[in-house]
């Protein structure tokens, strides 16, 4: 059984990020596309996000480091370093108002 630093993790992408010219890094910690479950991790800089996508299955988001705003048609949320919420099963978006690590958790529906 192995651990991992997701602080170490979370300080390592936040570095490939700002170096990156699209202001983020991922990198999958457990699972992958071929598993029911799977969580990464997402470095964003602060202005950048992910844009509007469909939810891929039920998932969480807590927030690691720094800032971020979860959108839908209908919702804002603001979250910060140590929130965790569930992300709603609609079409959705993720900014990072200040530098910021996430990490996501979704199981995939088969």
């Amino acid at each position: 059984m192995d651990t991992t630093s997701l602080t170490s993790l979370a300080n390592e992408h936040l570095q490939i990020a700002r170096a990156a010219n699209s202001g983020r890094s991922a990198h999958t910690v457990f699972g992958g596309h071929d598993c029911v479950l799977r969580q990464t991790l997402i470095a964003l800089i602060g202005g950048q996000f992910l844009a509007e996508h469909d939810s891929p299955g039920e998932a969480t988001l807590q927030v690691l480091h720094g800032e971020v705003r979860l959108v839908d048609d209908s919702h804002s949320l603001d979250m910060v370093s140590g929130d965790f919420t569930p992300i709603p099963g609609v079409r959705h978006r993720l900014e990072a108002i200040a530098d910021a690590v996430v990490l996501l958790t979704v199981v995939q529906l088969h």
